[in-house]
C-alpha cells in the first residue's frame, strides 16, 4: 500500500492523520512517509525503502533504533510483565543510578511525557513559592501545558499560540525575549509575584539557539534574588549533551530540571529533578498532588536504564562529538549557511555569521530552503527532522561515511 493510501485512511481515523502535528510535514510540504521499522541508524518505510534517520524520534534514540543491549533489556522486563501500578524495583533501580550520578539532583519524580513533567515543575514552584506568574522565553518549548504555549504580547503579557487557552492562563505568563540582559532586569523589576522562570537552557525547539552563558547567570542571580525558582527544561538536552545535561556543561545548578526523551531510551517517559525539599512537596509527603496509572512502567524504567548504563563510561559522547565534528569540519567551506551544533544537537541557519540566538534571528528565506533539502534528502534515502526549525540528532549508530554523505547533501541542496 502507498503513503498516499496510509495517509487517506489515517486522515478518515486521525485528526490531520498523525498523532502529533510536526508529523504532517506541513512546514516542508508533501505527505508524511509512514514507518514500520528502526534499526541502527535506518527507519524503514511501509513500501520497505529505507532511510538513514537523522532525526532519531525527536531525540530519545542516542543510541540508534533499536540497540542491542537495550532491546534484550526491554525484552527480558517484557517477560516480568509490563506494568504493576505498584511500587516497583525498576523505578527504585533508575533512580538511584541518576542520583547517585548527579548529586545536585537529590530526589526525583518519574512521569509520563516531559510535558507532564514541566506541567509537575511549575505546579511545584507555585506552591512552594505562593506565587501565581510564571516567566518563559520566546522561542523555547515547553510541551503543551496550557501556560507554556505563549509568545510575547503587548507589555511581555502572554498571547496564546493554542485557541482552548483562558485569558486567566495567559494573563499570569510573562515571555522575556531571549538574549535580552535588559529587559530580563526590567521584568523582575517589574513583577514581583514570579513563582517560576523556565528555560531551555540550550534552547532546541525553535531552531538550536545557543545562549550565552552571561544570560543564563543573570537570569540565575535575578532569580535567586527575587525569590524565584528556576527551572532548566532539559528533556532534549539532558543525557545528551552530557550525562548531567546543561547543568553540568555550564555548571549552573537550577532548583528544579525536566528530563523526557534519552531518559525513557525511546519508551514514554518524563522526570522532574532537583532540591529535596521541592520534590517534597509532592503528595504523598506534600500537598502538591501529581499521579499517574504508567509513571514508572517498568517496562520504561528498564529502558531508561538500559541506556543510561551505556552512557555513564563517556565513550558514546566521544564518539557522538566525532560525529559532529566531522559534519562541522566538511561543512566549514560553506560560504552560504551555518552549521549551530553542540554536540550531536546540529541544526542548520539559511545564513552564515554570527551565532543565532533567537528566534527574530533567523533568516526568512529558512524554510524555502530547507523544505527544497529535506525533499532532496528524502529522494536520496535521508529522513531528516520535517520542520526548518526543528534540530538534527546524530546517535551512536551513525558512522562519519554516512554524516559525509549528508554534508554532501546539505552542499548540494541548502
Amino acid at each position: 500500500m502507498t503513503h498516499e493510501e496510509l495517509f487517506r485512511r489515517a486522515r478518515r481515523v486521525t485528526p490531520g492523520g498523525v498523532h502529533s502535528p510536526v508529523r504532517a510535514l506541513r512546514a516542508v510540504g508533501g505527505e508524511p512517509v509512514f514507518m514500520q521499522a528502526g534499526s541502527g541508524a535506518f527507519l524503514e518505510a511501509a513500501d520497505g525503502k529505507r532511510f538513514v534517520d537523522y532525526c532519531q524520534a525527536f531525540g530519545p534514540l542516542i543510541l540508534g533504533h533499536a540497540p542491542a543491549t537495550v532491546t534484550e533489556a526491554v525484552t527480558q522486563a517484557v517477560e516480568r510483565g509490563w506494568s504493576y501500578g505498584a511500587a516497583d524495583t525498576a523505578s527504585l533501580a533508575l533512580a538511584e543510578l541518576i542520583t547517585g550520578q548527579l548529586p545536585w539532583a537529590k530526589q526525583l519524580r518519574f512521569v509520563n511525557s516531559g510535558t507532564e513533567a514541566v506541567m509537575t515543575a511549575l505546579r511545584i514552584a507555585r506552591a512552594v513559592t505562593g506565587r501565581d506568574k510564571l516567566l518563559k522565553f520566546d522561542g523555547c518549548y515547553h510541551g503543551h501545558v496550557d501556560a507554556m504555549l505563549m509568545r510575547a504580547g503587548s507589555g511581555l503579557a502572554g498571547a496564546a499560540d493554542s485557541a482552548g487557552i483562558t485569558a486567566g492562563v495567559a494573563a499570569d505568563t510573562l515571555v522575556a525575549p531571549l538574549d535580552d540582559d535588559d529587559t530580563l532586569k526590567e521584568i523582575f523589576g517589574t513583577h514581583g509575584d514570579i513563582a517560576a522562570a523556565i528555560i531551555e537552557p540550550l534552547p532546541a525547539n525553535y531552531g538550536l539557539l545557543p545562549q550565552r552563558r552571561a544570560f543564563l547567570q543573570k537570569l540565575a542571580d535575578l532569580c535567586r534574588r527575587h525569590g524565584t525558582l528556576l527551572i532548566f527544561d532539559e528533556v532534549i538536552t539532558g543525557f545528551r549533551v552530557a550525562f548531567g545535561g546543561c547543568v553540568e556543561q555550564l555548571n549552573l545548578q537550577p532548583d528544579l530540571v525536566t528530563w523526557g526523551k534519552i531518559i525513557g531510551g525511546g519508551f514514554p517517559v518524563g522526570a522532574v529533578a532537583g532540591r529535596r525539599e521541592y520534590l517534597e512537596a509532592l503528595a504523598p509527603v506534600g500537598e502538591v498532588y501529581q499521579a499517574g496509572t504508567l509513571s514508572a512502567n517498568p517496562v520504561a524504567m528498564t529502558a531508561g536504564r538500559a541506556t543510561l548504563e551505556a552512557l555513564l563510561d563517556g565513550a558514546a559522547y566521544a564518539r557522538l562529538e566525532h560525529l559532529g565534528q566531522t559534519l562541522e569540519d566538511a561543512l566549514s567551506a560553506a560560504e552560504n549557511l551555518r552549521l549551530q551544533r553542540v554536540g550531536s544537537l546540529c541544526w542548520l541557519a539559511a545564513e552564515p555569521g554570527e551565532p543565532v540566538r533567537t528566534p527574530a534571528a533567523i533568516a526568512p528565506t529558512q524554510s524555502e530552503r530547507y523544505a527544497r533539502l529535506f525533499h532532496a534528502a528524502l529522494a536520496a534515502g535521508v529522513y531528516l527532522p520535517p520542520s526548518p526549525v526543528e534540530v538534527a540528532f546524530l546517535s551512536t549508530a551513525h558512522t562519519a561515511e554516512q554524516v559525509l554523505a549528508l554534508a554532501d547533501l546539505i552542499r548540494q541542496h541548502f
